[in-house]
């Protein structure tokens, strides 16, 4: 903008001048300029997605096979001519195995899943938060036993621990398996919940004491919710453990109405053979529950990493 001021008097007039050529180039800095298109981006796109494609085969393709096996008819699956559809889809198969005590071994199941996984979330979460915020004697120690517990293969504890369930009475008896299944994955849940807690800063902790709540309403109020990621995950695993455990159980229960799913899929094993089809029906209504169960509870886990650290 200049003002031109007459040599003669009058008043003087403003006059708009045109916008400096800096600004129009900056202007036209602005403007966004289309990435170039290279071949190592399309390499490496490839390559992913093609990973990505393989690994979801490998998780998918057998589960498709024994979710169509067991549509076949037995004589189909014995057959010599390779068919992974089946040529008359037998629903049946299904109605069997549901009437075959499926609902007493699903209750015992989820009873002692669920059962495991909330006596462990109440031991491992005080456990996990004390090693990783205090200091005491024979810290140390305790880290390394938890290590060394690990070292050892499960089917040593077999003959001990049925000795045990000998002398309290504990065999054919579901609160058994509670007890072997919360007890074998302490040690891990533990260490689990102890690296989560230690990604916390200690500071939290610190300012929660200052505007005047204890220890453990630091622990429940300022940790806990920002430690949902790691729960869930500990929750996942003691559920899934307990869930799919075969040897212990088959071990410890004999009486149909204590039994649990995974021993289920014994009785199809009869003298004359393996029933295929039965046996893969009542491996897809096992793997179902589960499926259904981590869906809903995967919103959970997803709202877990962003909620909580925002205050207000």
């Amino acid at each position: 903008m200049e003002i031109d001021i007459p040599q003669t008097g009058g008043a003087p007039s403003i006059v708009q001048s045109e916008a400096p050529a800096v600004t129009k180039m900056a202007a036209t800095a602005t403007t966004l300029t289309p990435r170039r298109f290279r071949s190592k981006d399309l390499l490496a796109g490839v390559l992913t997605h093609g990973a990505l494609i393989i690994a979801a085969l490998i998780a998918i393709v057998p589960l498709l096979l024994i979710f169509f096996t067991s549509l076949k008819t037995e004589t189909e699956t014995f057959s010599t001519t390779i068919s992974i559809l089946p040529k008359v889809w037998r629903w049946d198969n299904y109605s069997y195995v549901l009437h075959d005590n499926f609902l007493t071994y699903l209750r015992n199941s989820i009873y002692v899943a669920l059962l495991t996984m909330a006596i462990a979330l109440c031991i491992t979460l005080p456990a996990g938060y004390a090693l990783s915020r205090f200091e005491f004697l024979g810290k140390q120690g305790v880290l390394l036993s938890f290590l060394v517990t690990q070292m050892f293969p499960a089917p040593l504890l077999l003959v001990p621990l049925y000795l045990l369930y000998v002398n309290f009475h504990l065999l054919n008896n579901v609160n058994g398996l509670v007890i072997a299944y919360a007890t074998t994955a302490l040690p891990f849940s533990v260490w689990m919940l102890k690296n989560f807690f230690d990604s916390i800063p200690k500071e939290l902790d610190q300012a929660g004491l200052v505007d005047g709540l204890n220890v453990w309403g630091v622990f429940y109020r300022i940790v806990a919710p920002l430690t949902v990621p790691g729960i869930a995950v500990v929750a996942f695993y003691n559920f899934m453990n307990s869930w799919n455990e075969f040897m212990f159980a088959n071990l410890f229960i004999s009486s149909t109405d204590q039994q649990t799913l995974p021993i289920s899929l014994h009785n199809y094993d009869f003298a004359t053979g393996v029933h295929w089809p039965w046996l893969c029906a009542d491996a897809i209504l096992i793997t179902l529950p589960v499926m259904f169960f981590f869906f809903w509870a995967q919103r959970y886990l997803i709202a877990g990493l962003t909620g909580g650290s925002v205050k207000g």
